[in-house]
């Protein structure tokens, strides 16, 4: 189930991570989507509960993209709470960070998130997009549109094996239905 606070505190662990508080917006997606990825490999199972896609610039979580950009409205201690509205291509934090207030994450979490963070933290907005574009097996050019990534092809692409892989999708089916039932209340 998507997680809102939840990723809200993802974003906010990475801008805490720069003296400004400040990132594109697209290295903060980058990030967030290889946290994920990294949480699959890990755990099995993302961190936000997010829909996973392909778009141009490289593989992205949907909601936390629509949050992003504003074009959903944030709920009560959720995305507002925490980011900033887009500016320049930038966000920044609302306030400065104190990691005990991450209270959605666990310990585990916020490993993939630091080793995601060693790993990736230098680079560019460029060069973490073009790294996805060559590294993420699951992404592909969506020609100015965008795909749904299947659980499926992102277990894969990380080495799964096809029984591990039927497993994994069945627990996601699993949970996805139950977040429609929610929903539908």
């Amino acid at each position: 189930m998507f997680n809102e606070r939840k990723v809200a505190q993802m974003a906010a662990f990475y801008l805490g991570q720069v003296p400004e508080c400040r990132m594109s917006h697209l290295k903060l997606m980058k990030l967030l989507y290889l946290a994920d990825r990294e949480a699959v490999r890990a755990f099995g199972f993302t961190m936000s509960g997010d829909r996973m896609v392909s778009m141009p610039h490289g593989p992205v979580l949907s909601m936390t993209l629509n949050l992003m950009d504003g074009d959903v409205e944030s709920g009560v201690g959720g995305w507002e709470e925490w980011i900033s509205d887009k500016e320049n291509h930038e966000l920044s934090l609302r306030q400065p960070l104190r990691v005990e207030s991450l209270d959605e994450l666990s310990p585990a979490e916020i490993e993939v998130l630091t080793a995601v963070w060693s790993t990736f933290g230098p680079m560019d907005q460029w060069e973490i997009r073009d790294w996805t574009h060559h590294n993420c097996a699951e992404w592909e050019d969506p020609r100015g549109s965008s795909y749904p990534i299947s659980f499926e092809r992102l277990a894969l692409a990380l080495g799964f094996n096809g029984s591990v892989v039927s497993e994994l999708a069945a627990r996601i089916q699993e949970e996805q239905e139950i977040d429609k039932l929610f929903a539908a209340l």
